[in-house]
């Protein structure tokens, strides 16, 4: 008897362990109790190295969130697969990202691109902030759906680009090239900032 409700007993736990599998079968909490395990016994570049793995895992979670805050293609548009990438600090200053690619026929194309935990944003945010920057570089600043920008555009090429700095947090960039001015702001405005500004 006692050796069937060890049966029993085992068999519970094990279903109870099975329905909350997404729990237990997580990369990256694996990953964290793996490197604290390691980091126990004193094999550091062992735990950094399954920590590392932890946090990009987690960047690379919150890169594929951003997926969804790029707007759909505008009428007489066709669109590319968004695509997102947590990038660490050795390339391109780090931070994580998500891009929308949009298409006019053959005529042009225009890019969208939602840019987070980047220390690129300092920069970004001192031009945005000294109108006499954003002069310099052939800028000017304008307001799109309430947000700053500094948009540039250059008629002959017909090629530019806008970027929106949104809470000091989050850059979002807008290129055009073989396109209009008003092809480019019109996927400018199509970004919910709102939205942005929610993100953790």
């Amino acid at each position: 008897m006692k050796w069937r409700k060890g049966r029993v007993l085992a068999l519970a736990v094990c279903l109870g362990m099975l329905s909350c599998g997404p729990v237990f079968a997580d990369e990256v909490t694996d990953s964290i109790t793996q490197g604290l395990e390691q980091y126990k016994k004193g094999s550091y570049a062992e735990a950094m190295s399954s920590l590392n793995y932890a946090s990009q895992k987690i960047g690379q979670m919150k890169a594929d969130a951003l997926k969804v805050l790029i707007p759909q293609p505008l009428s007489g548009w066709t669109a590319d697969e968004v695509v997102s990438q947590a990038a660490g600090t050795a390339m391109f200053g780090g931070g994580l990202s998500a891009e929308g690619r949009y298409h006019k026929g053959d005529q042009g194309s225009v890019t969208v691109k939602i840019v987070t935990d980047s220390p690129l944003l300092q920069s970004m945010m001192m031009l945005i902030s000294n109108p006499m920057f954003a002069s310099s570089s052939g800028g000017r600043l304008e307001k799109i759906n309430g947000q700053t920008a500094i948009v540039k555009y250059e008629t002959q090429e017909k090629r530019g680009d806008i970027n929106v700095v949104i809470a000091g947090k989050v850059l979002v960039t807008v290129e055009g090239n073989d396109v209009s001015q008003d092809d480019i702001l019109a996927y400018a405005k199509a970004v919910d900032y709102d939205k942005i500004l929610a993100i953790p």
